[in-house]
């Protein structure tokens, strides 16, 4: 109705409009409660009009809202992902720039010639150059296939070249470490590494891996990546190929290998050297262990089956070769360094090295005279260095044939006395000199108590002739003198790092190399700098390239010739008049420390000329007792019989020596006899007996 009146309204309007001049006054009056509906009912259309819009606009704005979060929400994540995709891209498409030759890939396989030469060019040992026969899957059985996949890829056949969960693994790994330290490798990965790529571990390096396997897995079938794989696998030494790790090792053919066979092979593959069966039977033997248990975790045996496979034990027959003679020792640690240096080499390469076959010789021969197995001295090792860290002579043991481990560089044993140098060495850096005395008496600290070799106290005593006769309780004192962490940080600056400063530190019982104690006498030989000991000079390819040469690092000075002549005092008293008297060489300036440990477990003498610095360890590898052998005994003698030939062309050089004040005689206190006065020469002979 109110509409209809605003239409009527509307209409006497229109219908007046010519008669506007006829209108009074009152006309206006009555149209205006009509035309105030009117403009209402205009107004209430206006307003539906508008609440139309409104709830039409706001529903607009939700979606509007909706569609604002979406655009930020792909905004905040789309453009960040699309500049990470590209940088990915451009990094590929970066390292893609200098792809290695593939080439190689389908050259013909042979393992590459090594030989390795002594300084004077002389052939130490020849190896490889062999054709590598071809690996037909379906020829080798089961075990050895599903052993390398269980250890090293157990998603091989899903995975397109490379696993990215063993990536993220890695990758989490190298975050943590702050350098690269796995590298989440594939097999197939690890066939591109092998054939194309250098040892080096770069993120260039890794991408370029990573796209050098996806064009493998394009190329080949799984069946052809795993064939390949096994023929150009690497066990170490110049060993390639499958077919050729189970010769060297079993001495028998890969189709024949059982299943704790297949396992230990599989676990080399990780560390070749670290985890060779024959110079590391507990390492390979753990990781034989785990590969079983991981080929059982993925369903290729049985708990039975890896339990009889853990029982039946693994004879390793390796193979006789040439190059056993008188530097197997050695060159087996060049072909280790070989390949830390450049990883497997690709063909023909000459090694140079610091050994000197004429005097290795000698050093072999002095070894096999002094074994002396009716007093239980079953093993012993000798190295020996030139005054620039230079090996020039390497034993690892008595019989290379009968235990290839090489006691050298691998066995860490008790140095005794032989570490007391160092000890003596912090007293002088702290302004004692060698003919200060200290007193020889009992010695409790903490509740423990050293005594002397010779169970006797001798009362005061200078520290020359205490070193001379090696005294304990002189020692002991001396390291607490001057603070033991003053012992264990000249020791480190001279090499021998990782000491802890126990009250034991002053008498050498935490272990060591025999190649780490002698390298750290050398600045006693080479007029105080220190060096870097190194065996590997250079390697050069067939036609003459360079491959490596040996970096020269700076050698600093790290004795003054105040310390280093009054060291030399001491150390060449205990030869001329001490517990060294053995290792005397006629005509030849001699300084050097022997060292024994309780229960004659370990006997070392290290000594030196201003030509050469040489150790020798006697003992046996289960830690037995021998029967009183100590340092002074067979070690010097086997120390004087090689340096005798190692010395005979080179001229005399004398060790720069401190100048010792005239000798007073020194008193002497014993708990059961008078205090009498008795001159160094007499002291020392007496004493001397003790060490017989």
């Amino acid at each position: 109705m109110f509409a209809t009146l605003n239409m009527q309204a509307f209409t006497m309007n229109e219908s007046d409009k010519n008669n506007d001049d006829m209108r009074d006054e009152h006309v206006q009056p009555v149209l205006v409660p009509i035309t105030a509906p009117v403009h209402k009912t205009r107004g209430g259309f206006r307003e539906k009009l508008r609440a139309f819009f409104v709830s039409k606009f706001k529903k607009n704005t939700a979606i509007s809202t909706r569609r604002k979060w979406c655009v930020g929400v792909l905004w905040a994540v789309g453009l960040p992902a699309y500049f990470t995709l590209s940088g990915i891209l451009a990094w590929f498409v970066w390292v893609a720039q200098d792809m290695p030759d593939t080439s190689a890939l389908w050259a013909p396989k042979s393992t590459p010639l090594i030989v390795i030469q002594d300084r004077h060019g002389r052939e130490i040992l020849r190896t490889g150059g062999a054709e590598a026969k071809p690996v037909i899957l379906a020829e080798l059985p089961p075990s050895l296939i599903q052993a390398i996949i269980a250890i090293e890829d157990h998603r091989f056949y899903h995975h397109p070249g490379f696993d990215v969960i063993g990536l993220m693994r890695a990758m989490q790994a190298n975050i943590k470490a702050g350098r690269v330290v796995q590298g989440g490798s594939t097999l197939t990965q690890q066939l591109a590494k092998n054939v194309f790529l250098t040892r080096r571990q770069t993120m260039k390096r890794k991408s370029q891996e990573i796209l050098l396997a996806v064009w493998l897995e394009h190329r080949l079938t799984k069946t052809e990546i795993l064939e390949t794989y096994l023929s150009r696998v690497y066990f170490g030494g110049g060993t390639i190929g499958i077919e050729s790790g189970a010769q060297r090792f079993f001495n028998k053919p890969a189709r024949d290998l059982n299943v704790g066979e297949s396992a230990l092979l599989a676990g080399i593959l990780q560390a070749p050297d670290r985890l060779n069966p024959v110079k590391n039977t507990v390492a390979s033997g753990r990781r034989t262990a785990q590969v079983l248990l991981e080929m059982q975790l993925r369903n290729y045996l049985t708990p039975e089956q890896t339990q009889i496979a853990m029982r039946d034990p693994i004879e390793v027959e390796p193979t006789s070769v040439q190059k056993i003679a008188h530097a197997r020792y050695f060159t087996d640690w060049i072909l280790t360094r070989i390949d830390q240096e450049i990883g497997v080499p690709r063909q023909d390469i000459i090694v140079h090295t610091s050994l000197d076959l004429l005097i290795q010789q000698a050093a072999q021969a002095a070894v096999t005279r002094g074994v002396n197995t009716k007093r239980n001295a079953q093993q012993a090792s000798l190295v020996s260095f030139d005054g620039t860290g230079g090996v020039r002579a390497m034993v690892g043991g008595a019989s290379y044939i009968h235990s290839s481990y090489n006691r050298v560089l691998r066995a860490r044993r008790q140095p005794g006395s032989a570490f007391k140098p160092f000890v003596y060495l912090a007293a002088i850096q702290a302004g004692i000199a060698p003919w200060d005395t200290r007193v020889d008496a009992p010695v409790n600290i903490d509740g423990w108590q050293p005594g002397n070799f010779s169970n006797k106290y001798l009362g005061e005593l200078s520290l020359e002739t205490s070193l001379a006769l090696s005294i304990n309780t002189i020692a002991v004192g001396l390291a607490e003198e001057v603070g033991r962490a003053s012992v264990v940080k000249t020791a480190g600056v001279m090499g021998l790092g990782g000491f802890k400063a126990y009250a034991s530190l002053a008498l050498g019982a935490q272990e060591v190399t025999l190649y780490d104690l002698v390298a750290a006498y050398i600045p006693f030989a080479n007029w105080g700098y220190g060096v870097t000991p190194y065996g590997l000079e250079a390697i050069y390819g067939a036609d003459g390239t360079t491959i490596y040469t040996r970096p020269l690092a700076p050698k600093p000075l790290l004795l003054n010739s105040k310390e280093l002549g009054q060291m030399n005092l001491m150390l060449r008293t205990v030869i001329e008049r001490g517990t060294g008297k053995a290792a005397r060489i006629s005509g030849r300036d001699v300084a050097g420390k022997t060292g024994t440990t309780n229960d004659y477990r370990d006997a070392w003498f290290v000594g030196y000329t201003a030509d050469m610095v040489t150790g020798v360890w006697v003992g046996n590898d289960d830690n037995s007792k021998m029967a009183r052998i100590t340092g002074g005994y067979i070690p010097a003698r086997i120390w004087r019989d090689y340096m005798d030939a190692a010395l005979e062309n080179t001229p005399y050089t004398k060790l720069p020596t401190a100048i010792r004040p005239e000798v007073k005689p020194v008193r002497v206190s014993s708990p059961t006899e008078m205090q009498t006065r008795k001159t160094l020469e007499e002291l020392l002979l007496e004493v001397e007996k003790s060490f017989q």
